[in-house]
């Protein structure tokens, strides 16, 4: 869940870092059978850059994540 005062620019933003990219990729690697390794190593490769843009939609789409939910809508916020 947000919390108040984050936006989800500040998600975006967050989940470009490669340092991000590779912590979720880490953890879904150890708990996660049917993670997409070929697709994540895609993110890693392109994370940092300035045309990288990364959603917690499509990092779960595209990756098979089990570890991060997403939902459209009003955030719920606490």
């Amino acid at each position: 869940m947000l919390k108040v005062g984050y936006t989800t620019r500040d998600v975006q933003n967050w989940m470009r870092n490669r340092n991000t990219i590779e912590f979720l990729g880490l953890w879904e690697s150890l708990h996660n059978p049917a993670f997409n390794r070929v697709q994540f190593d895609t993110f890693r490769t392109e994370a940092g850059l300035n045309r990288f843009v990364m959603t917690p939609s499509k990092w779960i789409e595209q990756t098979g994540d089990v570890g991060i939910t997403a939902r459209h809508g009003t955030p719920l916020c606490y």
